[in-house]
């Protein structure tokens, strides 16, 4: 929300009067939801912003260069190098960011499969990568973001170094 705006101003462009406008600030008294509408309109900002819990929420996580957690993978993709960005532990989204490096030896692997939406974004290195029944070349500065339920993966290696960061999303049950 625009913190510059003055008294006056907002209630013009939201089409209240100032008077109403600080009882509201005051809490003097409660707004309709079609005044907090047109107060959300004037302030260029959406009605939910208002109901937000923004002061309990306290989700953050920093994750300094190269201390992320690099989890074991085993079998067809142990050459696969996955170190874990950050996590959030509330919220009904998961989002798990990966720094993914293929290390000398890694095979290509198209059977990945998972619920969720997956982002992508080629960091070095030139592959074909596969989704589904489709097969593009894709290298350093490309993205590519998919519904992660179909098959997909990285189908042949080009060039290495390969290393890319790997966003998935899914809803919490």
């Amino acid at each position: 929300m625009a913190a510059e705006v003055s008294g006056g101003a907002l209630a013009k462009t939201s089409g209240i009067s100032a008077s109403m406008l600080s009882r509201i600030e005051r809490g003097l008294v409660s707004p309709s939801v079609e005044t907090l509408e047109r107060l959300a309109n004037g302030l260029g900002a959406p009605i939910s912003r208002f109901f937000g819990d923004q002061a309990r929420r306290s989700d953050f996580c920093h994750v300094r260069a190269g201390q992320g957690v690099v989890v074991d993978r085993v079998g067809a993709v142990s050459d696969y190098r996955y170190e874990l960005l950050g996590h959030l532990l509330s919220g009904n989204l998961f989002v798990e960011p990966y720094l993914v490096t293929l290390l000398p030896g890694a095979d290509p692997y198209v059977t990945f499969q998972h619920p969720g939406l997956k982002f992508l974004y080629f960091l070095s290195g030139e592959v074909s990568y596969r989704y589904g029944g489709k097969s593009v070349e894709v290298r350093a500065g490309d993205s590519l973001l998919f519904d992660a339920t179909a098959l997909h993966g990285i189908e042949a290696i080009q060039s290495g170094p390969v290393s890319y960061l790997s966003v998935v999303f899914t809803l919490r049950e």
